[in-house]
C-alpha cells in the first residue's frame, strides 16, 4: 500500500499570516477569531451568468476568469459571496464565547444571513501538497543532497495547514438590509 508523508503544520509562521499571503490559495473570507471555519449554507446560491461582466454591467457581483487546465471548458469563474461578521466579537477576550451565538454573512448589498458557530464533532484538517523548497529543505535549514531529493522524486508530500474545529451554520433565509 503506497503511503505519502504528512508534515505538521509549519511553526515559522501562524495561521493568521498564512490567510493574508498571496501565494496562500485559502479563502480568507472563511477566517473566524478561533482559525478556519466550515460555511454550511441550506439553500443554492444563484450566481449571474459570466457574460454579464463580459458586456461591462459593473452593478452586480465582481467576477474573476482565470484559466484552469484542469476544467473541461478552461474556465472558471469566481464570485465573491459576500461579508462575514461577528457582531459580539470582543478582540483580545478568549474566554468569551458570546460571540459564536451570532454571526452574520451580508450577500449583494441587500441581504443579510443570521447563523451560528458550532463546534465540529471530529475536527478536520486542511491539508495541501507542500511546496517544492519545503521539500528540499532539512529541518535545520540546510539542503538535502540530490540523492535523497531524487528518492522521493514521483511522491507527494503533504503538510496540514490547518485543524478546522468549528462550522458557521445558516439555516434561514436571508433578510432584506437597506445600504
Amino acid at each position: 500500500m503506497p503511503s505519502v508523508p504528512l508534515f505538521p503544520p509549519s511553526q515559522t509562521r501562524s495561521s493568521t499570516e498564512l490567510s493574508h499571503d498571496a501565494s496562500n490559495p485559502l479563502p480568507t473570507i472563511l477566517h473566524t477569531p478561533s482559525g478556519l471555519a466550515i460555511l454550511e449554507l441550506q439553500g443554492t446560491i444563484n450566481v449571474p451568468p459570466s457574460d454579464v461582466t463580459e458586456q461591462g454591467n459593473s452593478s452586480g457581483p465582481q467576477h474573476t476568469d482565470t484559466v484552469d487546465a484542469l476544467t473541461p471548458t478552461g474556465k472558471i469563474v469566481e464570485t465573491e459571496l459576500g461579508r462575514l461578521m461577528f457582531p459580539d466579537y470582543v478582540e483580545g477576550d478568549t474566554d468569551n464565547t458570546k460571540w459564536m451565538k451570532r454571526a452574520y454573512l451580508f450577500v449583494g448589498k441587500y441581504q443579510r444571513m443570521t447563523g451560528e458557530v458550532k463546534k465540529l464533532a471530529k475536527p478536520l484538517a486542511i491539508i495541501r501538497r507542500r511546496q517544492q523548497q519545503q521539500q528540499q529543505q532539512s529541518k535545520t535549514g540546510s539542503m538535502v543532497d540530490e540523492a535523497q531529493v531524487g528518492e522521493r522524486e514521483g511522491g507527494d508530500e503533504l503538510e496540514i495547514v490547518e485543524i478546522i474545529k468549528y462550522k458557521i451554520i445558516f439555516a434561514s433565509r436571508p433578510e432584506p438590509v437597506g445600504i
